[in-house]
């Protein structure tokens, strides 16, 4: 009867244990949805974590969404069919000063910029004076705000009054570079990357700009964003895939290997290319977010806060460091 009496009370707390545990299981196992857009670079660092099965190593379960623009992600992140995307903190920061508590986590440093034919002698700004310049964007494209600043402490001109901006598609631009319609470009770092290897050169890279304006560190712009209460509803995994971003950033950083696995979705023509790519994306691993980031932010929103205005910023948007998040060590 004791043996009887000990079997069943096993079985009942066997029983009372497994629903819990199913539970925990569950919401483990409950995917951390990302929206990327379909050719983006971010695609490079979630394809890695997926090769180097890092999500299984931090407990994660990832469940991608491409999508076609930029604006596309926004609405997806709003819209709750995904939980976090690639954006700029900048817009974050908008959303947020309008009730969406959205919070960022950087992803690159790597910033764009401002390129030019080799043989035609350009050294600097002031050599553009009166040349077509193609500007990725619209007029209040971050990068061409900062020029436009750094044109004025240089050169005690506005660059609009020196130059005559075009403003385009980044692919577009690049060709009409090529086919000698522009005289250069202010582009983002990716394409950057393909002039270059093209050969092209950089007049003045865009960390040079801020470092110029007092914006040291020059701070990551793009990064993950997601809304604050995914931090509660899903911290383990948030805490896990952030684990895995940084495993598969030491892995893009030190392993050629990794690389050529990227190679066909990288849609690179030359090898140049393709060690241009590699070279500008690693460069632009950022280090962990801390003091110095948030202070170099802090004079950067109120840069482009001056050139760029509330169509920009917003409104109502003032410099929020609570924005900025970084994963417990």
């Amino acid at each position: 009867m004791d043996r009887l009496r000990r079997a069943l009370l096993g079985s009942l707390a066997v029983m009372a244990i497994v629903p819990f545990a199913s539970r925990g299981d569950a919401q483990k196992s409950e995917p951390l949805k990302i929206g990327s857009l379909k050719f983006g670079t971010v695609n490079w660092l979630l394809d890695t974590i997926t090769d180097e099965k890092l999500d299984h190593r931090e407990g994660v379960r990832i469940e991608r969404l491409e999508l076609a623009s930029n604006q596309a992600l926004t609405v997806a992140l709003q819209a709750g069919a995904v939980d976090l995307i690639v954006s700029d903190w900048l817009w974050a920061m908008r959303q947020r000063a309008e009730g969406d508590n959205l919070r960022f986590a950087p992803y690159s440093s790597a910033l764009g910029a401002l390129m030019v034919p080799r043989d035609r002698g350009f050294k600097s700004l002031a050599d553009l004076k009166g040349k077509r310049l193609g500007v990725a964007g619209s007029a209040l494209d971050k990068s061409w705000l900062l020029l436009r600043a750094f044109s004025r402490n240089t050169l005690h001109a506005d660059l609009t009054e020196i130059v005559e901006p075009i403003y385009g598609a980044p692919p577009l631009l690049s060709e009409q570079l090529r086919l000698g319609r522009l005289d250069g470009v202010l582009t983002f770092w990716n394409f950057a990357a393909r002039l270059d290897a093209a050969g092209y050169q950089p007049l003045i890279d865009m960390v040079d700009v801020m470092s110029s304006l007092g914006v040291h560190p020059a701070p990551p712009l793009v990064g993950f964003v997601w809304r604050e209460e995914l931090l509660r509803n899903k911290p383990e995994q948030v805490a896990g895939f952030f684990r895995a971003v940084e495993g598969a950033n030491r892995v893009l950083k030190a392993e050629d290997k990794a690389w050529q696995r990227l190679r066909p979705v990288m849609a690179v023509e030359t090898d140049a290319e393709f060690q241009r790519l590699k070279d500008y994306f690693r460069a632009g691993i950022p280090s962990p977010w801390g003091a110095a980031e948030t202070q170099a932010a802090e004079r950067l929103f109120g840069i482009l806060n001056e050139f760029g205005g509330p169509d920009l910023v917003g409104p109502r948007t003032r410099f929020d460091p609570s924005l900025f998040w970084a994963p417990k060590a």
